[in-house]
């Protein structure tokens, strides 16, 4: 998490993606969001824009602002969300009497698993367990200009960021809260375009990623099937996993993406119980994302991992009051801006 500055406002949530953009703003005492909106991008100038090149990141804000925002915000300041692939994350450990010259491990560790110069880099990390021999240590890396461009955009459009953190680390807070996220958990973030994929164990531990979605899912079933990207839509999200007439055909079209889920799941399970699990026992998997809305997703995941997985459901708290809700098949895409929202204003401050 990288903290910026602060002044005590209330914290709203912005969340920048790799297919859209989303701002929700929230009455934390009350859990009552007073304000939402979500901004659709083209992934390669998106893509482009945090790279920072061109002003389509600034226009697309001010869109957001101006044209797509239900209700209202709390305050001009935000804590951001950044597209956890961009990001690298890793955790390790070091003997205890090592704490003084920790700067110089974290520097190593960077050069060895890190495929960018750290003078490119803004590099953080956190001791986030200790014992008389060893001392657990999160690790967070994120290119240099991808943050800067992103605050500059936000200033240009009469933002304040005050804290930016992987989107990632968003949806565990609110699955801590509301999905028992508690216990160690895999946490498995389908988007539109990719898949993040992180070991939630009172921190996120260790991240990973393939780039399949949502919309990968789509394709699959047009492909498949023979028939338009809207009806391969409702297919999926109305049939999906399920039983019946149309699940042999479904099945066999959505399994080949799904196994490539599979896959790196088990790679962030494997690494996590060898490196760091200190004999936990991961006890769940939480399906989160737009790309989730798949029946039978859940047993699916249940099925291939041999581990109660489902897809999460963090919306039971918030309340919306008069605001017109977001449609219940687009609820699952607003996960990570609710946990930016729901930043402690205590922990700008550590």
């Amino acid at each position: 998490m990288n903290k910026l500055f602060f002044k005590d406002k209330p914290l709203v949530g912005l969340d920048i993606g790799s297919t859209d953009m989303k701002i929700m703003s929230i009455d934390a005492k009350r859990q009552f969001v007073t304000g939402y909106g979500v901004m659709d991008l083209d992934p390669a100038q998106i893509k482009k824009a945090l790279d920072g090149e061109g002003s389509y990141l600034v226009k697309s804000l001010q869109s957001l602002l101006d044209r797509k925002l239900v209700g209202h915000l709390l305050s001009d300041h935000v804590v951001i969300g950044i597209p956890t692939a961009r990001t690298f994350s890793r955790t390790f450990t070091v003997p205890a009497n090592a704490e003084q010259s920790l700067g110089e491990a974290v520097k190593l560790e960077v050069g060895q698993y890190i495929p960018i110069p750290i003078s490119l880099l803004y590099v953080d990390y956190e001791i986030i367990e200790r014992n008389n021999d060893t001392l657990t240590v999160v690790m967070s890396a994120v290119p240099r200009k991808l943050i800067d461009t992103t605050i500059d955009a936000c200033e240009a459009v009469g933002l304040t960021p005050t804290v930016i953190e992987p989107a990632i680390n968003a949806v565990a807070r609110v699955l801590k809260t509301t999905e028992e996220g508690y216990l160690p958990t895999v946490i498995v973030d389908i988007g539109s375009t990719n898949t993040d994929i992180a070991v939630l164990d009172g921190s996120i531990r260790i991240t990973g990623g393939v780039p399949t979605g949502g919309n990968t899912f789509t394709l699959d079933i047009s492909k498949k099937l023979g028939v338009t990207l809207e009806n391969a839509h409702q297919l999926k999200v109305l049939n999906g996993l399920s039983s019946g007439p149309k699940q042999s055909k479904l099945s066999s079209a959505l399994r080949p993406s799904l196994r490539n889920i599979i896959t790196e799941t088990r790679k962030v399970i494997r690494y996590y119980n060898e490196r760091l699990s200190n004999e936990r026992r991961l006890e769940q998997v939480l399906v989160v994302g737009s790309g989730s809305n798949v029946p039978g997703i859940g047993d699916f995941f249940t099925d291939e991992l041999v581990m109660p997985a489902r897809t999460a459901n963090p919306w039971q708290e918030l309340d919306f009051g008069e605001l017109p809700q977001p449609a219940k098949q687009f609820r699952s895409r607003y996960i990570s801006v609710a946990g930016l929202a729901h930043v402690p204003k205590g922990d700008v401050w550590k």
